[in-house]
């Protein structure tokens, strides 16, 4: 069971992919889904969802592609779990169930919310440049 669905994680390794990209290199849909073992059509969908968040950049035309600037590295890949599987990620419960509550909790409430919880904040202080720094010194990868 993951909290994330996997076009979350699949948007997450696309922004990291981006922000490795040095000197202004704008990457294309087909190249970010080979680097990062997606579909395309799924990739190109995120993508763009991605912009109208501006958790990215995009250009239009021959020389463009997608990017992250300076700024974006320096975000939190929470925002890139917001903008794809939204807030509410974080309230759901672990077993599905739609009426799970502090007051009618499901049998795995209490330990599966601390959890939950930790990975919330562990999302919040993870930065995309820092995980794109990993990558890059082979202490992480993206595919696999």
């Amino acid at each position: 069971m993951s909290i994330l669905s996997v076009t979350c994680t699949t948007a997450i390794k696309a922004v990291i992919h981006l922000a490795k990209l040095e000197g202004g290199v704008k990457a294309s849909v087909c190249d970010i889904a080979k680097a990062i073992n997606g579909s395309e059509h799924t990739v190109g969908k995120l993508l763009q969802v991605l912009v109208k968040a501006e958790v990215i950049c995009s250009l239009k035309g021959p020389a463009g592609g997608f990017y992250v600037t300076t700024k974006q590295k320096n975000q939190p890949i929470i925002n890139i779990i917001y903008a794809i599987d939204g807030k509410q990620v974080f309230d759901q419960c672990g077993l599905g169930l739609s009426k799970c509550s502090s007051t009618r909790p499901c049998p795995l409430h209490n330990e599966y919310k601390i959890i939950r919880d930790a990975f919330e904040s562990l999302c919040r202080r993870s930065k995309v440049g820092k995980l794109c720094e990993m990558v890059d010194e082979g202490l992480s990868f993206l595919a696999g």
